[in-house]
């Protein structure tokens, strides 16, 4: 994986100023052009990376999201960024660490465009229904006494900003922050106040009671997880009603058969038939 300081989206001396002090100063990583920046942090997670490091692209070459799905990373279009996490949380909280990006990445683009995102459990940065960006976490467990800790984690966001057009045939309807916007959204504004954003959530983490909170906060920033008629998709399929989110984060759907507790897969609107 080559780096390079070329381009208009770059590792610069404004960027180290911006991230001093924070948890990313001395730690970023750019490249032109990569694979993946999930792969790449991971990589370095693996060789003893600390944490906080960043790693960032300007175009990414196998991008990816929630199951494998590919993640459209054209040059210059998008903000693809993954940080390495080390905080020694228990492994029960590793549910919530999707919900923590999330609402680090709304709260990052109304910052920075003053726009105003939905947040569709567990993972999707949508715009007046239509997928903005997304997240995906990776993440190493290991055992420690009676339990488990999260020996890594990364955290990856990718964000449509410059993109005008979009593949056909896509499961949700896709647009970008230029399009929603109006105006062209500068990419290196939105990359700081993303990292300082996510800085602060997962320093909550580590906070008994602002960790517990995040469930609640997911739902006053989400129109999908209370009332809403859903199909969940993955292991746990079901048809229901949304009825918010338990204290680990997972999501609880009223269906025909009762209450589901739904861990692990996603969601979209119901067909009313």
């Amino acid at each position: 994986m080559a780096e390079h300081t070329a381009g208009n989206f770059e590792l610069d001396a404004e960027l180290h100023a911006a991230l001093a002090g924070t948890i990313y100063a001395g730690k970023i990583r750019f490249s032109l052009v990569t694979d993946s920046t999930n792969t790449d942090c991971a990589e370095a997670a693996r060789l003893g990376a600390p944490h906080g490091t960043v790693y960032f692209a300007d175009e990414q070459l196998a991008g990816r999201g929630r199951g494998d799905h590919a993640w459209r990373s054209a040059a210059g279009e998008g903000l693809y960024v993954s940080v390495l996490l080390r905080q020694g949380l228990p492994s029960t909280r590793l549910h919530i660490l999707p919900l923590s990006a999330g609402l680090a990445a709304a709260d990052a683009i109304r910052s920075v465009s003053g726009l105003s995102i939905d947040l569709r459990w567990p993972n999707d940065l949508l715009i007046a229904g239509r997928k903005a960006g997304g997240i995906l976490v990776e993440a190493r467990t290991e055992a420690l006494g009676a339990g488990s800790v999260i020996a890594f984690a990364v955290v990856g966001i990718g964000i449509n900003v410059h993109q005008r057009s979009f593949a056909p045939g896509l499961s949700t309807p896709a647009t970008s922050l230029d399009l929603e916007a109006g105006r062209r959204i500068r990419r290196k504004p939105l990359l700081v106040s993303l990292l300082k954003s996510l800085e602060r959530e997962t320093l909550g983490l580590l906070d008994p009671a602002a960790g517990k909170a995040i469930p609640q906060r997911m739902e006053q920033a989400s129109t999908w997880l209370r009332g809403r008629h859903v199909q969940v998709h993955g292991p746990q399929a079901c048809t229901g009603i949304t009825d918010g989110l338990n204290e680990h984060g997972f999501l609880l759907v009223r269906t025909d058969n009762g209450l589901v507790t739904v861990q692990t897969g996603g969601i979209r609107a119901a067909e009313i038939s």
